[in-house]
C-alpha cells in the first residue's frame, strides 16, 4: 500500500579494521608499574653479572701475580738451600703463604710434595709447558707459575698454585649494595610516581566532576574553574578547559536572557490572542443571534434573497466563531491553563457523530465518507477527542475533492488508534513535519484559504496532553494517513464488536 513505511536500513556491522583499532586503544597505563620493576630487575642483574666478571678477572690477576712472585722468591731461596732443608723449607712456605708448592723435574718427576695431592707426571709436563696459567686441583680452581731453580739445579722447577676461587669474595658485597640500590632507586621512583598519579588523576577526576555538572540537566553553570597545577598535558587539558568553561557561562547566561525575553513575548502574544479573541466573541456571537432572529423570521416574513444572504452571514460567521475557538484553545494550551476533563469515552461512538456531521457537510463532493473498527474505550476528555477527530476528518473532506474518507478504530493491547485515510493531493515530505505547527497549511491555494492553520497544532497538543502520539504517511498524489494513538482505559476492559460502517 501506499502508506507502507519504509523499512529502516540497518547499520553494518564493523569491520575488522575499526576492531583492531578499538584494540590498540586500549589503555596500557595499569601496566606500566609492573614494566618498571621489570626493568629494574633487568639492569640491577645486568649490573651484578657485570661486576662479578669484572670482580672475577680481578681476583684472577691477583691469584697469577701472587703465585709468580711466591714462586720466583722461593725459588732463589731454594737454590741456597741445601738438599736436606729443602723438604722443610718447601713444607713451611706452603703452610704460611696456603698455596700448594712441588718441587719437579723436567720429566714430571716429584722431588718435593707440598701440596694436598699432586698431579701425575704426565699433568705436571704440560704445567712445566704452559710455565703459567689455570688449573684445577685438590684446592679447586688455581693460577699456577713454575720457576726453573737454575744452575747448579738447573733440573729442577718450582710450582706454586695459589686458590682462584670461582665467585669472587666482594660477590656478596656487590650483589648486596646493588640490591640495596636497586630497592632504594625503585622506591623513590615508586613514591614520586604515586604522588604523580594522584595529583593528575585528581586533576582529572575533577574535571571529570565539573563536566558531568555541566551536562546535568537543569544545572546552573557556575563558572567555577579548575585551578591549573602543572605545566604538562593535564594543565593544558585543564587551561583548555577553564576556556571552554567561560565560554560556556557566558552563552549560557547569553541563552537565558534570550530565553526569558522570548518567553515574556510568547505570553504577552498569548495574552493579546485571547483578550483579542474574548473581544471579537462578543459582538459575534450578537451578529448571529440576530442572523437567527432573522432566519426564524419572527419579524415577518423573508424574501429568498434576503434568506440567501442571511444564511451566508451565517455560514461566515460560524467559521469565524471555529476560527476565534482555535485561537482560544491554542493560547490556553501555551500558557498551561488548559484542563482535561477526564473520563471512559468509546472512541468508536466518538467516531460515529463526527462522521455523521460530517457527512452534513459534503454538499455536491463526491466523497464516499465510511467508518469502520469497533468499541474502543479510552480514559480521555470526550470533548478534545471529539475535536482532536474532528479535525482530522475535516481536513481530509476539506482537501480531497473525489474518493474517499475513512475513519477506523482499532484496539493494539494498551493503545486504541484512531486513523483519518482520504485520497487527496498528499503531502510533500519537506512538509509533513511542518503542517503540525501552528499556522502552516498543505494543500492548494485554494484550501488554504479556508482555513487558520491552528488545527493540526492544537490536535497534536491534545494528543500529547492524552500521553498519545500522531503518525502520519502520505504520499504527493496518492492520498494521507493520520493516525492517532492514545493509551486505553485502566479501569475498562475493551469491549469488542464486530465491524461495522456508520449507517448513512
Amino acid at each position: 500500500t501506499p502508506f507502507n513505511s519504509r523499512p529502516r536500513a540497518s547499520e553494518p556491522p564493523p569491520s575488522h579494521g575499526v576492531r583492531r583499532r578499538r584494540l590498540s586503544r586500549i589503555p596500557f597505563l595499569p601496566f606500566v608499574p609492573a614494566a618498571v620493576l621489570v626493568l629494574s630487575a633487568i639492569v640491577a642483574v645486568s649490573i651484578v653479572l657485570l661486576g662479578v666478571s669484572a670482580l672475577k678477572s680481578q681476583s684472577d690477576e691477583a691469584a697469577s701475580l701472587r703465585a709468580r712472585i711466591l714462586s720466583q722468591t722461593l725459588a732463589a731461596r731454594l737454590r741456597a738451600t741445601s738438599s736436606e732443608d729443602r723438604q722443610h723449607v718447601i713444607e713451611r712456605a706452603a703452610s704460611r703463604s696456603g698455596a700448594e708448592l712441588l718441587l719437579v723435574t723436567q720429566d714430571g718427576v716429584v722431588r718435593v710434595d707440598g701440596s694436598l695431592g699432586a698431579p701425575s707426571s704426565t699433568q705436571l709436563v704440560e704445567l712445566l709447558i704452559e710455565n703459567e696459567g689455570e688449573t684445577h686441583t685438590q684446592m679447586g680452581r688455581v693460577r699456577f707459575s713454575a720457576t726453573p731453580l737454575g744452575p747448579p739445579l738447573g733440573h729442577l722447577t718450582l710450582l706454586t698454585f695459589v686458590r682462584a676461587p670461582e665467585t669472587p669474595y666482594a660477590a656478596g658485597s656487590l650483589i648486596s649494595s646493588v640490591a640495596f640500590l636497586t630497592v632504594l632507586l625503585v622506591g623513590i621512583a615508586i613514591a614520586v610516581g604515586f604522588g604523580l598519579a594522584r595529583d593528575v588523576v585528581q586533576d582529572v577526576e575533577f574535571t571529570g566532576k565539573r563536566v558531568a555538572e555541566m551536562a546535568m540537566f537543569g544545572a546552573e553553570p557556575s563558572g567555577r574553574l579548575i585551578p591549573v597545577r602543572s605545566a604538562d598535558q593535564v594543565g593544558l587539558l585543564t587551561s583548555a578547559f577553564n576556556v571552554l568553561v567561560d565560554r560556556f557561562a557566558a552563552a549560557e547566561h547569553a541563552y537565558r536572557q534570550d530565553l526569558a525575553t522570548a518567553q515574556a513575548h510568547d505570553r504577552d502574544r498569548s495574552a493579546f490572542l485571547a483578550a483579542l479573541s474574548h473581544e471579537l466573541r462578543t459582538p459575534l456571537n450578537a451578529v448571529l443571534g440576530f442572523a437567527d432572529v432573522l432566519l426564524a423570521e419572527v419579524d415577518g416574513p423573508l424574501s429568498e434573497e434576503a434568506r440567501e444572504n442571511l444564511e451566508i452571514v451565517r455560514k461566515s460567521g460560524d467559521h469565524l466563531r471555529a476560527l476565534i475557538d482555535d485561537i482560544l484553545d491554542l493560547s490556553g494550551l501555551e500558557s498551561g491553563e488548559f484542563q482535561l476533563s477526564r473520563g471512559n469515552v468509546d472512541l468508536y461512538g466518538v467516531a460515529a457523530q463526527v462522521v455523521r456531521e460530517a457527512r452534513a457537510t459534503l454538499g455536491g463532493k463526491r466523497i464516499e465518507l465510511r467508518l469502520l473498527g469497533r468499541t474502543s474505550i479510552v480514559w480521555a476528555d470526550e470533548r478534545r477527542i471529539r475535536q482532536i477527530i474532528g479535525n482530522l476528518v475535516g481536513n481530509a473532506v476539506k482537501f480531497t475533492r473525489e474518493g474517499f474518507v475513512e475513519v477506523s478504530v482499532v484496539n493494539h493491547g494498551p493503545r486504541s488508534h484512531v486513523s483519518v485515510k482520504d485520497t487527496g493531493p498528499g503531502i510533500a515530505p519537506e512538509m509533513q513535519s511542518a503542517i503540525f505547527e501552528e499556522f502552516q497549511q498543505a494543500g492548494d491555494l485554494h484550501a488554504r484559504r479556508a482555513g487558520s492553520g491552528l488545527g493540526l497544532a492544537i490536535t497534536r497538543r491534545l494528543v500529547a496532553m492524552h500521553g498519545g502520539e500522531i503518525e502520519l504517511e502520505s504520499r504527493l498524489g496518492e492520498g494521507s494517513l493520520f493516525t492517532v494513538k492514545l493509551p486505553a482505559s485502566a479501569d475498562v476492559a475493551p469491549r469488542s464488536a464486530p465491524l461495522h460502517e456508520v449507517p448513512e
